[in-house]
């Protein structure tokens, strides 16, 4: 995958671990009526590797989901309760953008060798994303990042939700439009608004922030999509459901994230998609919930 999706873990995964509901969670959810959609896209920016397409028409049935994404609020509520502990934390690492660490952690972490802005910082998780002497104390509101599959799909368990089907969410984040490239039309910044949280200037040497961030933004941040979610292109990579591919090992993510940039990886399109490990982790990776109606 390329530079801005999360790299995998190189390593054992550890095994699912589910926390008993509690049939409760404060997160605002919608509900849409489902229906057939023309799912995917024919677009020629697509990217063929990731199989977004061809567009094919795809029924889903009535199903509620997440107005935004987790927040760091809402998983520490889970945590507190059940003393849960992520796969960051079991493995005592996780991926944080380079230029986001301190010096002496910057040059302590290995970095992947296609992808060296990204290092695996010891003591970086969810509570901790730059790794020690981080926080989230300013960021409550703000998406959780630094959670696995794993760690979503316990969450939900938790929760009595889970994961969007690829299908559930493509059908919400495009907000009943029909082949738009992004949730609100086709122009990525229409009448030079930003409508989400991605990178400007030159990856990854200078982020000009002309959106407002440099890293994640608050999980409600920009006006919401025509079915009431926020943020679906942009910010963090959500998890879903699916595997990615029939016999392979990685999870499906969608949305892209706020180191997504057309020079290389325009993932912030509604029809984009990609994977990874179900045990790995990064700063720029969370998830929304989804349920039954």
């Amino acid at each position: 995958m390329s530079g801005c999706c999360p790299p995998a873990r190189a390593g054992d995964a550890l095994p699912d671990r589910i926390v008993p509901g509690h049939g409760f969670d404060e997160g605002p959810l919608v509900k849409l009526p489902g229906g057939t959609f023309r799912m995917g896209t024919d677009d020629p920016d697509r990217i063929p590797e990731d199989r977004e397409g061809p567009v094919r028409p795809v029924t889903v049935a009535p199903f509620a989901i997440d107005v935004h994404c987790v927040s760091n609020a809402r998983f520490a509520a889970f945590v507190d309760t059940t003393g849960y502990r992520t796969d960051a934390e079991r493995f005592g690492w996780s991926y944080v953008f380079a230029k986001f660490l301190p010096g002496r952690i910057r040059g302590a972490s290995p970095r992947p060798d296609q992808t060296p802005w990204w290092c695996g910082a010891q003591g970086a998780f969810w509570r901790c994303p730059e790794g020690p002497g981080s926080d989230v104390d300013d960021r409550w509101n703000h998406p959780v990042v630094h959670v696995s599959w794993h760690d979503a799909a316990a969450y939900c368990a938790w929760a009595g939700r889970r994961l969007p089907t690829e299908a559930e969410w493509e059908y919400a984040a495009r907000g009943g439009f029909d082949q738009a490239r992004y949730p609100w039309g086709d122009e990525l910044t229409p009448n030079g608004e930003h409508r989400c949280n991605i990178w400007q200037g030159r990856f990854p040497v200078h982020n000009s922030a002309e959106d407002g961030h440099i890293g994640t933004a608050a999980v409600d941040a920009y006006q919401p999509n025509g079915f009431g979610l926020h943020n679906v292109s942009g910010n963090v990579w959500e998890w879903c459901a699916d595997w990615f591919d029939p016999g392979e090992q990685s999870r499906s993510l969608r949305g892209g994230s706020y180191l997504c940039h057309d020079s290389y990886c325009n993932r912030y399109r509604v029809a984009a998609r990609t994977a990874n490990t179900p045990d790995s982790s990064s700063g720029n990776t969370g998830f929304r919930t989804a349920a039954d109606v």
